[in-house]
């Protein structure tokens, strides 16, 4: 079994904020890929079902951010599932808004939600990082955050959870370059020209050009006198 955990805060508030992309994430697989519906358990909201052929818990975490690992290694120990098999969803400030990045361990950055969990399974766990870009000084960082996604961000949100989605099974099987590559699909789709086709045929041989005519040679004055009674 692999378990997914997208981070974010619980509440109403807190739905649409930058930092709740991880839930938003989860969201968009579970109902995607027919998952059963969400119920209580482990602290926080947990979804199961099928991903291809594997077999995931998806979670999102009731008990805020700074405290994420509470429920992440509650589900863990209850399932028997060590780390190299949890997957987790945050926010990435280093990366630009749209991109995504997939890691397997490693410190945590100074990430309130990745610090809780490595303080209750370590740090061999899996991430996705999502981009969600920087507001450019330190101290912007946390209202930022706490943030909702702009109108103008809409698009290429809706662009990164659908390659998300479309990618999962692939991610809990293991594949991390086919999962990168159906985001890839989505978030930066292979360009149409709407210029004429080049063609790579040869070109027919046009006609050759007819020889131009020699010029005359220069005609004597008795000649020309003569060409005048003609």
């Amino acid at each position: 079994m692999k378990l997914l955990v997208g981070l974010g805060n619980p509440g109403r508030d807190y739905a649409g904020n930058r930092h709740n992309i991880g839930f938003m994430a989860l969201d968009r697989i579970a109902e995607d890929h027919g998952l059963t519906p969400w119920k209580s358990k482990f602290q926080g909201l947990i979804a199961e079902g099928r991903l291809g052929a594997d077999k995931v818990l998806l979670l999102k975490p009731g008990t805020y951010m700074n405290r994420s690992g509470q429920a992440v290694g509650e589900a863990a120990r209850f399932y028997k599932i060590e780390p190299e098999d949890i997957i987790v969803f945050h926010d990435e400030l280093d990366l630009a808004p749209g991109r995504l990045k997939v890691k397997q361990g490693g410190g945590h950055a100074g990430h309130n939600g990745l610090r809780s969990i490595h303080a209750h399974i370590g740090e061999n766990y899996g991430r996705v990082r999502l981009g969600i870009g920087h507001p450019g000084r330190k101290e912007l960082v946390s209202g930022y955050v706490l943030h909702d996604f702009a109108k103008a961000d809409q698009d290429w949100l809706d662009d990164l959870l659908r390659g998300i989605s479309d990618g999962a099974p692939m991610l809990a099987d293991g594949d991390n370059a086919g999962f990168m590559n159906k985001v890839a699909l989505r978030t930066a789709p292979p360009r149409s020209s709407t210029s004429p086709a080049k063609t790579t045929a040869t070109k027919e041989k046009s006609e050759p050009e007819p020889t131009p005519q020699a010029e005359s040679e220069p005609r004597s004055p008795l000649q020309r006198l003569v060409d005048r009674f003609k």
